[in-house]
């Protein structure tokens, strides 16, 4: 029976997931459109926006990551370890994804120093912000089912940013900077802005941390990197969570190449007009321009247009696939639903690489069941992490959640960095030229690998290192039982 301080109620799991909403309308946007956004829009080389993207992101791993989990783990204030970090960092987050969409006429050789600078200083205070944020999730209760049942709520406003970002951003640029994209970006990023630090605040002022360190408990830093070192399903996850984001940045980054470059624009077009999507807004801007108000600027040409179809609908069925995801991890265990979808859902990208320019449909239907399948992954990778905390707490009687999840973002970053390079270095190898209106072979075909072959690898690796990993379900009951009763004992003391 779950314990009431331990059960999460349905207000405090929603204030918790709005902070993922928050963060994920910034990192949603990096992963997407940082390389198209230096590339396309502010006007930078492709081989010089990788290299931006790929030392700020190491920096942001091996520096900014291990520093803020260090001093998060020992911070003491009234309102918790953890909390207070995301009201200290949800306005200078805010300001600063604002100046890194910004576009400022500085020159060649200004441009890059100023992308350097502001893309450094969010990273510095995304690190500030989310891990803090991630490590909350392990202290706000001790019990299993509840992470799972707080995972999948957080994870579905993952995928409302995600949605807002892959399928409305272009759109909302249109609109909002009438037309221009670089006034599109600085007007959208000042709106994502408001409503990130509103949602930081709510996040603020709705949870409340219950699992502390006992009090007796003293730990250096040095005993807490022994521990990191010494725990073994930390390294698989480090490793995990290292080649998933590898992923998500090279897929994600390189998809809008995709359908500007490979997929027929005939082919797309005839398929907005056949689904009915072209009269569905037709009929929405009738009714609003008959209304009196503005005609909703959605995209004229059919390969902008498509793509956001194309993600919304990936996103749909990732939420779908997160609604089965607890359930399934309740009765099988994390690793391995986590496995089986994983493998399930890079089986649908590695067809990417087989479909013609005109198979649109199957493009489509592919992406959706990858969708479906890799959202069952979604909340169950944080879920794990946080288990990753309770497995050191119970097998070393110390507890440092942050530099555990701190860890882990680490590997999230160190993921983005290479993905997001790769997308940029991908296109600069096979000889892209954003100025050219019909990109050579070669540079299609770098394209066409990037979104299958290549980002299907990291998944195929990913799998394999989950045979290593030693937390299956009968463990995760061991662990949970065993601190619970410590924890009571502890409090007994107290």
């Amino acid at each position: 029976m779950d314990k009431p301080a331990e059960t999460l109620s349905v207000k405090e799991k929603i204030g918790y997931s709005l902070g993922d909403l928050a963060a994920n309308l910034i990192f949603q946007t990096l992963i997407t459109y940082l390389a198209f956004f230096y590339t396309d829009v502010y006007r930078i080389p492709a081989a010089t926006a990788a290299k931006v993207i790929f030392v700020v992101g190491l920096l942001g791993a091996f520096v900014f990551t291990p520093l803020i989990g260090l001093i998060a783990d020992r911070t003491t204030t009234r309102w918790g370890k953890f909390r207070p970090w995301i009201l200290w960092t949800s306005i200078p987050f805010g300001v600063l994804s604002l100046l890194a969409f910004s576009t400022p006429d500085l020159g060649e050789h200004g441009k890059v120093v100023y992308a350097l600078v502001t893309y450094t200083l969010l990273i510095l205070v995304y690190a500030a912000n989310n891990l803090p944020y991630s490590a909350l999730s392990g202290v706000l209760t001790g019990n299993m089912d509840q992470r799972n049942s707080l995972s999948s709520y957080r994870f579905v406003a993952v995928m409302v940013a995600q949605f807002i970002i892959q399928a409305l951003l272009l759109p909302l640029v249109l609109i909002l900077g009438n037309g221009d994209k670089v006034e599109g970006f600085k007007n959208t990023m000042t709106v994502f802005a408001i409503v990130g630090t509103v949602c930081f605040l709510v996040t603020f002022f709705t949870t409340r941390e219950r699992i502390v360190p006992v009090p007796e408990q003293k730990s250096g830093v040095m005993q807490d990197l022994r521990d990191l070192t010494r725990n073994g399903p930390w390294l698989v996850m480090l490793a995990l969570t290292i080649l998933v984001f590898i992923n998500l940045a090279l897929k994600g980054g390189t998809y809008i190449y995709y359908f500007q470059y490979y997929l027929s624009e005939p082919a797309l077009a005839a398929f907005l007009q056949d689904i009915g999507f072209n009269g569905l807004i037709e009929g929405l801007n009738a009714l609003l321009t008959g209304a009196g108000l503005a005609a909703f600027a959605w995209p004229k040409d059919a390969p902008t247009s498509a793509f956001s179809l194309f993600n919304a609908g990936g996103i749909i069925f990732m939420i779908v696939g997160i609604g089965f995801s607890r359930r399934l991890a309740d009765r099988f265990g994390k690793r391995d639903v986590f496995g089986a979808a994983l493998l399930v859902s890079t089986l649908f990208l590695l067809a990417f690489y087989f479909y013609s320019p005109e198979s649109i449909w199957l493009v489509f239907v592919s992406y959706i069941l990858h969708g479906f399948s890799y959202g069952i992954t979604i909340p169950l990778l944080w879920a794990m992490i946080a288990d990753v905390a309770d497995y050191s707490e119970w097998r070393n009687n110390r507890r440092a959640t942050a530099i555990i999840f701190s860890a882990m973002l680490c590997g999230l970053k160190i993921g983005l960095s290479i993905g997001g390079a790769l997308v940029a270095g991908i296109l600069a190898f096979y000889g892209y030229d954003a100025d050219a209106g019909v990109q050579p072979p070669q540079t299609v075909n770098g394209i066409r690998l990037a979104i299958s072959v290549f980002c299907s690898i990291p998944f195929l690796v990913a799998v394999a290192m989950l045979f290593l990993y030693k937390i299956d379900k009968r463990m995760e009951s061991r662990i949970e039982s065993e601190l619970g009763a410590r924890r009571l004992q502890s409090a007994a003391v107290s």
